[in-house]
């Protein structure tokens, strides 16, 4: 029996997010940052028995390559996508596994068994007004392997397909499975994107994202992460378009298309730089009354979703950005990173 198609292969780490809304003070007891993104340390485990008791928590299928993966699904036919990443055999995997078929995304888990001691990894997500602050522990997100990736199976789903999207926090579980999806799209002339996800990333995994940066078709970053990019890029600027244009000019190892990098500012514009341009561009998003807006957590996954979807499908850089600024928008006026069903399509 031959391997299904899909267009879209999304690799990252799955978490089951516990959201919560919580005061500054509480971030404060914890050493936490609004707006930010870090990987737990030995302090921060008490958070995840602590929010679990409040009246306001609730549990929503995360990780941010996946959240984008369902973003994609929303605005694709049925059976476009499929999702790389690792998990434990436990109540969270059937948790993620249904969210995901519920999204049309067609989970391809590494999955560990009972007896590994691992868990499939959670996200305490934090909310402090419109801000939101991540504390992830990957726990069995941390355990995936290339080798996963290249069983025949999956790698011929790997080679049917015609788009990569990569969550930048893979960054710090299995750069070689990475390098391998953005070096095969190189080769064969498909498109790789790639979300830097978050400013330590930039900081702290410099080394594998550096080596995937010159296969990369399309960069995804917000201003937070683009600054930490040329901070530790030593490049001497907080400009954000001056940042977006140095990476877009970065040397390219597939010169059949120009590098493109897209940087999200909230609800200021997004830019967008292409490789060689002098000039960036300006993309103004959806304008949404803020009694409307009910959570941003995940609006960035949401860009990405629909923005990617929308290239899978052929659609112009300026048609994309508008499906991934509506989706975002459409994600915004709901709890987490969700979308509005019965479906909706772009205006």
């Amino acid at each position: 029996m031959s391997t299904p198609a899909y267009p879209l292969v999304c690799l990252g780490n799955p978490l089951l997010d516990i959201q919560v809304n919580v005061d500054d003070a509480y971030l404060k007891k914890y050493d936490l940052k609004a707006n930010d993104a870090i990987l737990v340390e030995d302090k921060h485990m008490p958070i995840f028995d602590e929010v679990v008791k409040l009246d306001n928590v609730a549990y929503i299928a995360g990780g941010a390559a996946q959240n984008a993966a369902r973003g994609a699904a929303y605005v694709l036919p049925e059976n476009s996508v499929v999702y790389f990443g690792s998990v434990a055999a436990d109540q969270y995997m059937d948790e993620l596994l249904k969210e995901n078929d519920k999204a049309g995304v067609t989970s391809k888990y590494q999955v560990h068994g009972k007896d590994s001691g691992l868990a499939t990894g959670k996200c305490a997500a934090l909310i402090t007004g419109q801000d939101r602050s991540l504390v992830t522990d990957l726990n069995a997100a941390n355990h995936f392997e290339l080798e996963h990736l290249k069983k025949p199976a999956n790698w011929d789903i790997v080679e049917k397909a015609k788009v990569y999207y990569i969550g930048g926090f893979h960054l710090t579980v299995c750069p070689p499975a990475i390098q391998a999806l953005v070096e095969h799209a190189a080769e064969t002339n498909k498109i790789a994107i790639m979300n830097f996800s978050a400013p330590f990333l930039c900081q702290f995994f410099k080394e594998p994202l550096d080596a995937a940066v010159p296969y990369l078709d399309y960069v995804i970053c917000n201003e937070s992460e683009a600054e930490a990019y040329a901070e530790s890029h030593d490049l001497k600027t907080k400009d954000v378009a001056e940042i977006a244009q140095h990476i877009s000019n970065i040397e390219k190892k597939n010169t059949q298309r120009k590098r493109i990098v897209l940087v999200t500012q909230g609800l200021e514009p997004t830019i967008v730089a292409t490789q060689g341009a002098s000039q960036v561009q300006k993309f103004n998003v959806v304008e949404l009354d803020k009694s409307k807006i009910k959570d941003t957590n995940g609006a960035g996954d949401a860009f990405a979703g629909g923005f990617v979807g929308a290239l899978v499908e052929g659609k112009s850089l300026e048609e994309a950005i508008k499906v991934g600024q509506w989706l975002a928008a459409e994600s915004i006026q709901l709890l987490g990173p969700s979308f509005p069903y019965p479906k909706k399509s772009p205006q």
